[in-house]
């Protein structure tokens, strides 16, 4: 995963948002919908991918929020 996107897991007893490469950022979930809400809010303002893991740590659902270049094909 490329520095910067942000990344949605379970640690410690809660659902958790981090940058990658970075900090945790603030706040901490009962709810896992609760947290992917708010990694997704935070993705969408970065522009960059957000990343959902399961309990296990294997990743459940990748999202973009890139934005493409006027130049890049497809």
């Amino acid at each position: 995963m490329p520095e910067g996107d942000i990344e949605t897991h379970h640690s410690g007893g809660k659902w958790r948002n981090r940058v990658e490469g970075g900090d945790e950022l603030p706040g901490e979930f009962d709810v896992r919908a609760t947290a992917v809400a708010v990694g997704h809010d935070e993705a969408t303002r970065r522009k960059v991918e957000h990343v959902v893991r399961n309990l296990d740590g294997t990743i459940a659902e990748r999202n973009s929020h890139r934005q493409d270049r006027p130049d890049t094909p497809g």
